[in-house]
């Protein structure tokens, strides 16, 4: 049993404990303190109604500093400095750093000063020991692998679909678009950004384009493909589920037949990876655990150029992604 620290109760803080108790990780993570600045009542209302995933499906009360769910006891803390938190008290094994501010090494290490053994980043990291999508390239993890990212949504829907594609057909270079739902990083009316003047515009009512950083890490996951994408970000008036647009040009003509073929084939080896050949839209993979759907529908070929597009829920599926990396550390 890996004993988990929880920093940051955001989406993904929540999805991540929401996933443990609805997809059967209870057995093998047990979340034994969760570090927020936000109200505790208000952290406990948050977890059991959720405008996008729905009601949580297992009894969430508070009682003082802690947090009870199905039973189990976790402690609410609220700590602005990681080195402030007892880890150590707590005998946390790994703390999921959920906050989004952390993500540097030296800021990340905090958590270890402060008693756990190890950390993974919900984020991209510049410096950490490892950046890892789960299904594509978690056999690099070693134990001497103490502060690990977890990548991005997008690079976690990018990996499995570019490794399959480069693995058939070899590809030379390429430009993606992810077509992405609006985050907490925007807001509802025109205000301040930190860094971006695009996404400094009313999230609900445009489209925004802005940057990924997906297209530059997968050289992180697959070296192979270091220095051959770049992309950039449509921020859209959606809450959830995003689309990944990939356009490529390939070592070989092939028909969209063939790519839909061989992508079939590799979703039938994992579950991070699946399939769709039906109508379907954006709400229709709400809560889907799966790091990328291919969606067979839309597949374009031409002499030797190939369009792709594969949709994930970008909360749900990187919750799941967060668990599955988190185990592979701690059994390395």
């Amino acid at each position: 049993m890996i004993r988990v620290g929880i920093n940051g109760f955001g989406r993904i803080g929540r999805n991540v404990l929401r996933a443990i108790y609805e997809s059967g990780y209870r057995d093998m993570i047990q979340v034994v303190a969760i570090n927020d600045l936000a109200d505790r009542e208000t952290c406990a209302h948050l977890l059991r109604y959720d405008s996008i995933h729905g009601k949580f499906n297992q009894d969430v009360r508070l009682s003082g500093e802690l947090l009870h769910v199905a039973g189990d006891d976790i402690a609410m803390l609220q700590h602005s400095d990681p080195l402030e938190l007892p880890w150590a008290v707590a005998n946390v094994d790994l703390v999921l750093e959920c906050t989004g501010r952390f993500t540097k090494r030296e800021k990340a290490e905090a958590h270890i000063m402060a008693g756990a053994s190890k950390v993974l980043i919900s984020a991209p990291s510049e410096d950490a020991d490892a950046t890892v999508v789960y299904g594509v390239n978690e056999h690099v993890l070693e134990a001497r692998h103490a502060i690990v990212s977890n990548a991005s949504c997008t690079t976690n829907c990018l990996a499995p679909v570019a490794m399959v594609l480069h693995e058939n057909l070899g590809i030379e270079q390429g430009v993606l678009t992810t077509i992405h739902s609006y985050t907490n990083d925007q807001h509802l009316l025109d205000l301040a950004h930190k860094k971006d003047l695009f996404r400094a515009r009313a999230a609900g009512l445009s489209m925004i384009p802005t940057r990924t950083g997906a297209a530059r890490a997968i050289g992180k996951v697959l070296p192979g493909l270091e220095g051959r994408l770049t992309g950039m970000a449509v921020r859209v008036p959606t809450a959830n589920v995003s689309l990944l647009d990939l356009s490529l040009k390939v070592a070989r003509h092939v028909s969209a037949e063939e790519i839909n073929a061989m992508m079939l084939a590799a979703s039938r080896e994992t579950p991070i990876l699946e399939y769709n050949d039906q109508p379907l839209v954006s709400i229709d993979f709400t809560h889907s655990t799966a790091s990328a759907i291919f969606d067979a529908n839309h597949t374009q070929s031409h002499e030797g150029m190939v369009k792709v597009l594969a949709w994930y829920d970008n909360e749900w599926g990187f919750s799941h992604r967060m668990l599955d990396t988190a185990l592979t550390m701690m059994s390395a």
